[in-house]
């Protein structure tokens, strides 16, 4: 497969993902299972979620970085595109809400720490929810027509 093919299935499986986890993967155990093993699931859940998320995101980082330069040097946008922005963005929010803020809730779990859990919670389900969009951005950005689609090609 191509670069530009990658850059169009990756975002778009990335966010069928995140819809996944969202809509079903999480409530479900919620529904069946005690409180405390449901949130020992969804936690589970959510430590896979964050490493497959630094995984596509600086895969995609590096397939945005590779578009931008082939347009920087046809002459039709600079080297650091929105892709590239959008991709950076879902990186910041997956470091921010499960590498910070899980060590965090396990403490305010505990009673320590500055916040509550409910606090935390809440950020890193804002977080999530800004990740989700960003990588819905990125889908989107990605079904666009490019100019060297739009051109007419030579007829065989």
């Amino acid at each position: 497969m191509t670069v530009d093919r990658w850059r169009v299935l990756l975002p778009a499986l990335w966010a069928g993902w995140l819809l996944c986890v969202a809509l079903l993967a999480t409530p479900a155990p919620f529904s069946a299972l005690t409180t405390v093993e449901a949130g020992r699931v969804v936690g589970r859940m959510f430590a896979q979620e964050a490493y497959t998320a630094l995984l596509l995101g600086v895969l995609l980082l590096v397939l945005e970085r590779v578009a931008a330069r082939r347009a920087c040097a046809a002459g039709v946008g600079s080297q650091f595109s929105s892709g590239m922005v959008l991709c950076l963005g879902t990186l910041f929010c997956t470091v921010a809400g499960y590498f910070v803020l899980q060590p965090m809730m396990t403490a305010a779990r505990t009673g320590q720490g500055v916040a509550s859990f409910g606090q935390l919670h809440a950020v890193s389900l804002l977080l999530f929810v800004v990740k989700t969009g960003l990588v819905l951005g990125l889908a989107w950005r990605a079904t666009r027509p490019t100019a060297a689609s739009l051109s007419p090609r030579p007829s065989s």
